[in-house]
């Protein structure tokens, strides 16, 4: 399945606001969105037909390391309350399934929009990516400017309705020292996929190679670091494949919602 190209441009540095970064997406700009807007959180974002919303809520609610949901709309709405922009057009890139197959990839959905579409807004782990920088982890990706690597495994999810599928990660290689210090800070984020889920050996989880990703891009593992594994937002579409809804929409994977609210507010003290 090709993976939305990523696009030089973004930088952790830059202090644009929600609002600034949501309005270049809708002029067009496609970039994955990790660094960006620092201190403001990001979210997977899955829109599904109204008759399949309460079997997401049910599966989220069952899954709640991969699913964790922080905001979800009435029926058509474009907006949300942690989401002041427009849910059709201000993401960079997002992806269209039509019975569980991906038929479209697109800079906005306004075309593919239905009245009966329900939104959830999901916890992403770029929300905790400055905590580990803060500490001295790195974070790979940010470093060589590419898309952070996602996998599916073959953990599978505690089924939900209609809804069904396998558990996806994010990887992030960390220095062997460090692994202890990075699942401490991230445990503390348990809205937005909190510790690790695993630690070392990508066999264990049905990854064969982590040089080829499912989605986004591979990075470099280094001398002295361990592969660790999140819990991944893209889950919610791995379930779509799987499950073959009628329709859905999502993000293009690593090109997030930016939201109104703070990473702060998702941190435990």
């Amino acid at each position: 399945m090709s993976e939305v190209s990523s696009t030089a441009g973004r930088r952790a540095e830059d202090p644009w606001s929600p609002e600034e970064a949501r309005t270049r997406f809708r002029a067009g700009w496609r970039v994955p969105t990790a660094g960006l807007c620092p201190g403001w959180t990001q979210a997977n974002l899955l829109c599904l037909p109204r008759e399949y919303a309460y079997d997401f809520l049910l599966f989220a609610q069952r899954n709640p390391r991969a699913c964790p949901v922080l905001d979800v709309t009435e029926p058509g709405e474009t907006a949300a309350a942690l989401f002041a922009g427009d849910l059709r057009t201000d993401l960079p890139a997002y992806r269209v399934y039509r019975d569980g197959e991906l038929v479209a990839e697109v800079d906005e959905v306004t075309a593919h929009w239905r009245a009966d579409l329900v939104s959830f807004l999901v916890g992403c782990s770029f929300t905790f990516e400055a905590a580990l920088l803060a500490v001295g982890v790195p974070v790979r990706h940010l470093e060589v400017g590419r898309n952070v690597p996602m996998y599916r495994t073959d953990r599978e999810c505690r089924p939900a309705g209609r809804l069904a599928g396998p558990l996806v990660v994010s990887m992030r290689p960390v220095p062997a020292e460090l692994v202890p210090t990075a699942a401490r800070v991230t445990a503390r984020y348990p809205a937005v996929h909190g510790a690790p889920v695993h630690v070392g050996e990508p066999a264990r989880l049905g990854i064969a190679d982590l040089d080829r990703p499912d989605f986004g891009d591979p990075v470099p593992v280094r001398p002295g670091e361990l592969p660790v594994f999140w819990a991944c937002g893209v889950t919610p579409q791995a379930a779509v494949m799987r499950s073959r809804p009628p329709f859905a929409i999502a993000h293009a994977p690593g090109h997030m919602a930016v939201t109104d609210a703070r990473d702060a507010e998702f941190q435990l003290p």
